[in-house]
């Protein structure tokens, strides 16, 4: 197979390297196509773009595969925890149990937030949305924490991951805190991650608060699920602002901002809301599904499909199984749940979403857990976010490592559509 390409244009011929992954996928280097040609490529979204060379991710959509740095997600869900494979993505490989106790001890002794941030929560409304406010104080961290700021010093690096690690889940919990007018709780360097979190987001001062084992294991696998998922829109955003050099909690802040759209990270509580409007409708399951194959029809049934799976979701799959224990075993009977899984058996079977391969993706299941934990509908992109946290920084980490982009900032091209030179009119002039 040749490893050069030629495009052909205006009698000249342009060849180009033929670039392969290690998964076999082959891509045209178009790196000096604009100074040999003239000519740019149009794509938009950048759907059939490679920006970057990552060995970060790796998704086959046509076959349902997901893996972080080369172990299969269901090894990973079934065998680690948030926090080793966070260590995993960021440094890129498992870590020995020294390394992985120095990790997890950092990250412990950082969860305490400066007293002089306390004012920035107070400063925000009641009802202000949690993701908000989760970029903001990001953002805002990088005037707390100005000690170590440079994006090109290991050292900085290493320490400002730290700190983002440890902090945004207690930047999470005051957001919510703040939104139900309760006190913020302090972290607490006896526990672990998942069930620190959980301490400050649901303890109370007027009485002890016991955190349930299955709860918390069930929150770190959707931790893990979403702790990656390749070149998506925020880790793209974490990417392109992270090359002009700023610091890493304006590049994360920036991706918090992207995954709080609804074609993102918020799609999971479109999902609920949804199941909420069919609940409440005196139409039964089958009208819905029928209004969502209507093209006439703008009702839109979220969680099915997905822009790179074109089967099943890998993560689905495992969600499902986490959905059917932590939700029975918390509300007992969930008429959210019993909808979902009547849409999932139409999903498998009926014919429109068989062929246009609309299964269900890891957003169909995860708002209901984490509804059934207490969260609010605004929580759950927060929640999205602090799994998604170490798929950034070891994107952005990537970004300065690789000296392909690490000197370079990200700046698209464009095809102009606008109006041509003209010449200035004097406002009296014009009609």
């Amino acid at each position: 197979m040749s490893d050069q390409a030629r495009i052909e244009y205006d009698g000249e011929t342009f060849e180009t390297a033929l670039l392969e992954g290690t998964e076999h996928e082959r891509a045209i280097d178009i790196g000096k196509l604009r100074s040999s040609t003239g000519l740019i490529t149009y794509d938009p979204g950048y759907v059939n773009t490679g920006s970057v060379r990552s060995a970060i991710t790796f998704i086959d959509g046509e076959k349902g595969i997901l893996r972080y740095r080369g172990y299969p997600i269901q090894q990973l869900a079934d065998q680690s925890d948030f926090t080793e494979t966070s260590y995993l993505l960021i440094h890129g490989e498992l870590p020995t149990a020294d390394e992985l106790a120095a990790f997890q001890s950092q990250i412990t002794h950082h969860t305490l937030l400066r007293e002089d941030m306390r004012p920035l929560f107070d400063a925000f409304p009641r009802d202000a949305h949690p993701m908000a406010i989760l970029s903001a104080a990001t953002a805002a961290m990088s005037t707390f924490y100005q000690d170590h700021y440079d994006p090109t010093d290991p050292d900085d690096v290493e320490v400002s991951i730290y700190r983002l690690m440890a902090k945004l889940p207690t930047v999470a919990a005051a957001a919510y805190k703040k939104s139900i007018g309760q006190p913020y709780v302090y972290p607490q360097n006896a526990l672990g991650f998942t069930e620190n979190f959980l301490n400050m987001m649901f303890a109370v001062p007027a009485e002890p608060f016991e955190i349930d084992d299955e709860i918390a294991q069930a929150l770190d696998l959707l931790l893990i699920l979403h702790a990656d998922h390749e070149q998506n829109c925020s880790a793209s955003t974490v990417r392109l602002v992270g090359s002009s050099g700023v610091n890493i909690y304006a590049a994360i802040a920036a991706g918090i901002a992207a995954l709080w759209g609804r074609r993102h990270g918020g799609a999971n509580q479109d999902v609920v809301e949804t199941l909420l409007q069919i609940r409440d409708s005196d139409q039964d399951t089958a009208s819905f599904v029928k209004r969502a194959k209507d093209r006439n029809d703008p009702f839109r049934l979220p969680g099915f499909g997905h822009r790179v799976y074109k089967n099943y979701d890998p993560r689905a799959r495992i969600i499902k199984e986490a959905a059917d224990k932590v939700v029975g075993k918390l509300t007992g009977h969930d008429p959210l749940f019993e909808i979902a899984r009547e849409l999932e058996e139409v999903a498998l079977h009926d014919d429109y979403f068989v062929e246009r391969k609309l299964y269900p993706n890891v957003d169909f299941y995860s708002g209901l857990i984490y509804r059934a934990m207490g969260l609010p509908l605004d929580m759950f992109t927060v929640v999205f976010a602090l799994g998604r946290l170490p798929g950034w920084i070891a994107q952005w980490k990537e970004m300065w490592d690789d000296p392909d982009t690490r000197a370079l900032i990200g700046r698209p091209r464009q095809i102009y559509t606008g109006a041509t030179e003209r010449a200035y009119t004097p406002l009296e002039e014009r009609s």
